[in-house]
């Protein structure tokens, strides 16, 4: 088929939303590579770009999601009727035959032969790592009776078990919900390898690195290591042993400026005995790939993370693809047998049911929420949200309590100024909300912290340092999330309606790009000014060394030793920020807020998922609330994602 003619449906397939241009670009470049592709392997080639683009590593030509575009494009492309016939013709082009060739075909999932070559090393890793046989080390039941205390009947605890699991292999994963104790647990852990290494005939430390893929995650790992292990019961030179601090992966691997290597690698190994890393749910394909292919053979390697919460921003899940079947544990006979005896816990109920699988025997899936009690409306919406159970959703909602629903009518930032900008001394009761809730609902509240509780002029530093804490916490005691970025109900639209509506009440300055009370968030590390990509600031007139009053960026920041401590930065340092009234769902992960409030687009077109609701819910620590119509909410709690991925399949 002539080449125009391959460019103008693929134009077509651009103006009718069903390719981006970046797909035409990349399927017409495959064209000039090859002048004799058919119209059904670059339009696979294309979908596959597309794929990539919302987060899945490979095409799976099976995907009912592409039906409707093979049926479209059947008389174009007439290979496309049968997956089978789309499949075979695929796997005979010349773009796809050979080691060098751009495109993969495995069974029915088309890759970038980059991202296949990725998916296939972090099988190869992990697969290799779970083979090795189990080798806990001497004394582990003593310790871990130590740390634990000794089961007590009737209640498993998942903690201890976690522990026992990780503490007998090269690979662990550690997944739960909020509140369930995953750093409590990683502490103990460290704590536990450090007392048994150091009790060994070298007495050696283990060597232990703690890492996030993300700056404001390893802040925030980094300030609960350090409260944890204040608390550790083990000895001081065991608490000595275990670092604070947290760096990103991508500060760990040692990246390089202009290129997608790193540092270290096969050929240049991180030197370490441990590495932990936290939000691992946020860990792409492509930097697994890395941090496994950068790992010495014989460290032990920890993910920590909640299976159910959003996937990473990049291509691929290896989180949710390792824990596809945690919440039914699937042990061996031998794991449990193990279990009782080192742990006298019996987890006879989780044992497999058929063929059991080695990988599920380095996975362990806490379960019981510290944070959130039995009697919890966060708890019970999350545990409802979680389970696609729309009726419980709904039955949430109208239960009150600490939750609550607001229609979105047909303009969802208006509905979510009313509530983040409510009239002067309005309470959540009068706005339809909560029976009990504070008097100042919304942003109200850290701007009249700014405002009534400002020092005098010629005050103490420490208590302009007080003041502008205070202010930050009254910042972060709410927080209005979106799903999407454009739109009514995007970050964009949200925030500049919640500008206008603290204009008009008085409570910020118009007609300028920085006014005082202007909250941002950083939306890149700035590593020579301490501040990491997604921190939060807030614009405060504060006395500079000299006497005179400036407007400056207030951060709380966390050393080295896992120290809150404010930092104050000038404006025109700040060259990467954005006004952070509304953020979105996948920047809210790892933070938590007093109260937050989600706010969902009145058709989402599919776009919004149980996953991203979920996660938007378990933000809260106290109160949540929901800005979207109750069909869109039905809609969402059923909507599960799933990335098309071979890594599923090779531990299925």
């Amino acid at each position: 088929m002539a080449a125009d003619a391959i460019a103008r449906e693929l134009d077509r397939a651009v103006a009718n939303d069903d390719l981006r241009a970046l797909d035409r670009a990349f399927a017409l470049f495959l064209a000039e590579l090859d002048p004799a592709a058919s119209p059904a392997l670059l339009l696979a080639a294309a979908l596959c770009s597309r794929a990539l683009g919302t987060g899945h590593p490979c095409l799976d030509l099976a995907d009912p999601d592409i039906a409707e575009l093979r049926e479209k494009w059947r008389g174009f492309a007439p290979e496309l009727g049968d997956v089978e016939t789309w499949r075979a013709h695929l796997a005979a082009a010349p773009l796809v035959a050979g080691d060098d060739a751009p495109l993969v075909v495995a069974d029915t999932r088309v890759y970038l032969r980059r991202y296949y070559d990725y998916e296939r090393s972090v099988a190869a890793a992990i697969t290799a790592r779970v083979a090795r046989p189990p080798s806990p080390p001497e004394g582990l039941a003593h310790e871990l009776d130590r740390l634990f205390g000794p089961a007590r009947a009737g209640v498993i605890d998942w903690q201890k078990i976690a522990c026992a699991l990780a503490a007998r292999g090269a690979f662990a994963v550690i997944t739960g919900g909020p509140g369930t104790g995953k750093t409590t647990t990683v502490v103990k852990l460290l704590g536990l390898l450090q007392t048994l290494a150091l009790r060994d005939e070298t007495r050696t430390r283990l060597r232990i690195r703690l890492a996030a893929p993300t700056g404001k995650a390893a802040a925030r790992l980094n300030e609960s290591i350090a409260q944890q292990i204040d608390r550790l019961d083990v000895d001081a030179a065991v608490k000595e042993a275990i670092p604070a601090e947290v760096s990103t992966l991508h500060r760990l691997l040692g990246s390089r400026p202009d290129t997608r290597r790193f540092r270290h690698h096969r050929g240049n190994p991180l030197h370490l005995d441990v590495l932990v890393i936290d939000e691992a749910s946020m860990v792409d394909l492509e930097l697994m790939s890395a941090v496994l292919d950068a790992l010495p053979d014989a460290a032990r390697l920890v993910l920590l993370g909640d299976k159910d919460q959003l996937a990473s921003v990049e291509a691929g899940a290896v989180l949710g693809d390792l824990c596809r079947h945690a919440a039914g544990g699937g042990y061996d006979a031998a794991t449990v047998a193990w279990l009782a005896e080192v742990c006298g816990e019996d987890v006879s109920a989780y044992a497999a049911t058929g063929t059991p699988r080695a990988l599920d025997r380095h996975i362990a899936m806490l379960r019981t929420s510290h944070r959130f009690g039995g009697d919890s409306a966060i708890g019970k919406l999350a545990l409802a949200v979680n389970r696609g159970d729309a009726a419980a959703v709904r039955a949430a909602f109208a239960a009150g309590g600490d939750v609550a629903r607001l229609e979105a009518a047909t303009r969802p930032d208006v509905a979510a100024a009313r509530l983040a900008v409510p009239p002067r001394d309005a309470t959540s009761r009068q706005l339809g909300l909560f029976d009990a809730a504070p008097a100042e609902p919304g942003y109200r509240h850290y701007l009249d912290v700014l405002a009534r509780a400002r020092p005098a002029e010629r005050a103490e530093p420490d208590a302009w340092q007080r003041w502008a804490g205070d202010v930050l916490a009254a910042r972060n005691a709410f927080q209005l999330l979106c799903a999407v970025r454009h739109g009514d109900a995007g970050v964009v639209g949200v925030n500049d309606a919640l500008a206008q509506a603290l204009v008009e009440a008085g409570l910020v300055a118009a007609g300028h790009e920085w006014y005082e009370g202007r909250p941002v968030m950083l939306t890149r590390n700035d590593y020579g000014l301490g501040l990491m990509n997604g921190d939060l600031g807030v614009a405060l007139r504060v006395p500079d060394d000299a006497g005179r009053t400036r407007l400056l960026v207030a951060f709380a920041v966390t050393d080295a030793q896992g120290r809150r401590r404010l930092r104050f930065v000038a404006p025109s340092r700040l060259d990467a920020v954005e006004t952070v009234y509304a953020m979105t769902v996948h920047k809210s992960q790892g933070s938590e807020f007093e109260h937050v409030a989600l706010v969902l687009p009145v058709d989402d077109a599919g776009v919004v998922t149980r996953e991203l609701m979920y996660t938007a819910v378990t933000r809260a620590r106290r109160r949540f609330s929901l800005i979207a119509d109750a069909a869109v909410v039905d809609g969402v709690v059923q909507r599960v994602v799933r990335r098309s991925s071979g890594l599923a399949a090779e531990w299925s």
